[in-house]
């Protein structure tokens, strides 16, 4: 799969090997804000943290917090798409 057009963030992993993931999503939840971020082999959801200005991401850190976020980010693309869907038809 090709995520060429795509912004890109590189990711220092836990062995400091960096490594280059495509943003897939941007989005907030609970006035949080996340990165949906992807490679060739896995996709990370990332919270975005602002210090001094500037912003990171880091790992969310709960499995169970992590698939609430995801699962409101599906239903909320899901309801888009249908809209968008019935925009379509109107």
């Amino acid at each position: 799969m090709s995520y060429r057009l795509r912004d890109s963030v590189t990711i220092r992993n836990e062995q400091g090997k960096e490594v280059e993931y495509f943003i897939e999503a941007l989005f907030d939840v609970d006035n949080e804000s996340y990165a949906l971020i992807r490679n060739d082999q896995e996709t990370l959801l990332m919270k975005i943290e602002e210090e001094n200005g500037e912003q990171y991401l880091v790992g969310v850190g709960k499995p169970d917090l992590s698939e609430s976020i995801l699962d409101a980010y599906q239903i909320a693309v899901r309801v888009n798409s249908a809209n968008n869907d019935k925009d379509m038809k109107q």
